[in-house]
C-alpha cells in the first residue's frame, strides 16, 4: 500500500513535517510495510517556509531586518533544495504580530523589513522568490519594501517619506536610479489569496485597514494617500495595477510587488503544489491523508486540505482528512474531493493540552483510521 501524507501545519502545535511525521508512525502500526510518501505543505501563509524547506532538503537562514515599527527583528526565510528558489513569509519581518494591539498604527507600520529579507534571498544569488503575503501589520502599499531595494520615494522637498501609509500624500517624485536591479533578473511568485483591489471599498484600508488599527477615519485618509501614491506611479512609470485583484493585498504590498518586481499573483496553495511536486507524488497512491488544525465550510475557499483533495482528486484516489477542530459546513467537502474528516481530539480538553497533545492524537486517529482499512 502506497499511504501520501500531505498535511498542513497544525497551529501552535506542530509543523506540517512533525504532522506527516506522527500520520506514519499511526500507519506503520498497522501496515508496517506500506510505503508512506510525506509531502508538508502550506497555502502561501505561516509555515509555508517551513513546508517548502521540509518538503525540498533546504536550509532556513534567519536574519535581523527592520520590524514593521521600526525595531529590529529576527525573520527566517529559506532556500529550497534546488538552491535556486527562495521562499519568503512577509509576516517574518513584517507581521501583526509583531505589534501590541493598542500600539496598532498602519500610519506608521512598514515594509522596509520584508524589502530587506528579499535582498538577503538576492545575495544568495537565487534565480526564483516565492513570497507569501498574509499576516501583514502594514498598509504602507510596499513603500517600506521599495525604499530598502534601493528606490527613493520622495517629497516636493526631494525629503525621502518616512515610514507608514501617513506618508503617502506626501510622494512627489520617485527615483529608482539606485532600486536593485536583480529584482528583474528573477522570477517572482507572489501566493495571495484575496482579490481585493489597491483603494475603494473593497480596498487594502477599507477591508484590511480596521484590523491594524485603523479608525474609521483613518481608513478614509489612508484610502486617499494610497490612491495619490498609485496615481504618481502611473504618471511616472507608466504603470497601472491599483486595480488588479490581488494589488490590496498586505496592506498594498501586493500593488509595490507587481509593479515594482513584475511579481505574478497566484493562489498560495498552488505555488506550494507545484513546488512539492504533489502531482507526481500523489499518482499510484492508496490513499491521501490530509489535514490542518481546523476544517470548516472555509476549507473549500483555497485551504491546504482542498488543494490536496484536488490533486486526489484527478486520480480518483480516496482522501481522509483529520483535525484538531472539524466545524461547521463540512457536509460541503464531500462533493470537493473528501471522502472522510474527522477529528483528532480523544474527548473534551483545553486548548493548551490539545495543543501539546497533538502529536500523540495524530497518531492515535491515523493508527483507528488504518485499523479500519484493514478491515
Amino acid at each position: 500500500m502506497k499511504f501520501v501524507l500531505a498535511p498542513d501545519s497544525f497551529k501552535e502545535s506542530l509543523t506540517a513535517q512533525e504532522v506527516a511525521d506522527a500520520m506514519e508512525i499511526g500507519i506503520k502500526k498497522v501496515f508496517p510495510n506500506a510505503e508512506c510518501v510525506k509531502v508538508p505543505m502550506a497555502d502561501g501563509g505561516e509555515g509555508t517556509v517551513q513546508s517548502l524547506v521540509d518538503g525540498t532538503d533546504g536550509k532556513i537562514y534567519e536574519v535581523a531586518v527592520t520590524g514593521p515599527l521600526g525595531k529590529i527583528v529576527n525573520a527566517r526565510y529559506g532556500i529550497l533544495g534546488d538552491n535556486e528558489t527562495a521562499v519568503i513569509e512577509m509576516a517574518e519581518a513584517s507581521g501583526i504580530h509583531y505589534v501590541e494591539k493598542e500600539k496598532r498604527n498602519p500610519l506608521i507600520t512598514t515594509t522596509y523589513g520584508t524589502g530587506e529579507v528579499i535582498k538577503e534571498a538576492l545575495n544568495k544569488g537565487v534565480k526564483k522568490i516565492i513570497i507569501g503575503i498574509g499576516g501583514s501589520a502594514t498598509n504602507d502599499g510596499g513603500a517600506g519594501m521599495i525604499q530598502a531595494l534601493g528606490g527613493r520615494l520622495l517629497d516636493k522637498e526631494g525629503n525621502d517619506l518616512s515610514f507608514g501609509g501617513g506618508s503617502l500624500d506626501k510622494l512627489d517624485r520617485i527615483d529608482l536610479t539606485k532600486f536593485d536591479e536583480r529584482i528583474n533578473k528573477v522570477k517572482v511568485e507572489v501566493a495571495c489569496d484575496v482579490n481585493n483591489t489597491l483603494t475603494g471599498e473593497e480596498g487594502a484600508s477599507a477591508i484590511f485597514g480596521p484590523q491594524k488599527g485603523a479608525t474609521p477615519d483613518l481608513v478614509k485618509l489612508l484610502d486617499k494617500n494610497l490612491g495619490h501614491y498609485a496615481q504618481i506611479v502611473k504618471e511616472q512609470l507608466g504603470k497601472d495595477m491599483a486595480n488588479e485583484k490581488g494589488a490590496g493585498a498586505a496592506g498594498g504590498l501586493g500593488f509595490a510587488l507587481l509593479t515594482f518586481c513584475n511579481g505574478e499573483l497566484k493562489p498560495g496553495i498552488d505555488i506550494v503544489i507545484e513546488y512539492s511536486n504533489l502531482d507526481t507524488k500523489i499518482q499510484g497512491a492508496s490513499y491521501v491523508l490530509t489535514g490542518e488544525g481546523s476544517i470548516d465550510g472555509q476549507t473549500k475557499f483555497g485551504k491546504t486540505p482542498y488543494g490536496v483533495a484536488q490533486v486526489a482528486k484527478k486520480y480518483d484516489i480516496p482522501v481522509i482528512a483529520v483535525a484538531g477542530n472539524v466545524g461547521s459546513g463540512t457536509e460541503e467537502l464531500y462533493g470537493l474531493g473528501f471522502n472522510s474528516i474527522l477529528s483528532i481530539m480523544p474527548g473534551v480538553m483545553t486548548l493548551d493540552k490539545a495543543l501539546v497533545t497533538g502529536k500523540k492524537n495524530i497518531e492515535n486517529t491515523v493508527e483507528n483510521i488504518a485499523r479500519l482499512l484493514e478491515i
